[in-house]
């Protein structure tokens, strides 16, 4: 079954190659979407995939790559739109 969802994570997520970090585990587990760096320090994002892929998704996401700390990783379900291939936006 598949999942849409929206994410918010804060902590030291930007500027520690979190973006990227998020961009390659979405390839990885072959999730649709974007990430994007927030002006309040958070970074944001969108993810369409199995609801497998999704949770594992989460699950990294929380741990984030060696230079980032994240204190938060807020979600919300969204309906489930046609969405091909992962982008990063500025």
């Amino acid at each position: 079954m598949k999942k849409c969802i929206s994410f918010r994570v804060t902590g030291r997520v930007q500027g520690v190659g979190f973006r990227y970090f998020v961009y390659h585990q979405a390839l990885e587990l072959s999730i649709s979407g974007a990430v994007r760096n927030e002006e309040d320090g958070s970074v944001t994002g969108e993810a369409l995939g199995l609801s497998e892929a999704i949770d594992e998704l989460l699950r990294r996401l929380e741990a984030g790559p060696s230079l980032s700390r994240v204190e938060s990783v807020e979600t919300r379900e969204l309906q489930i739109e046609l969405v091909q291939g992962f982008r990063i936006e500025s």
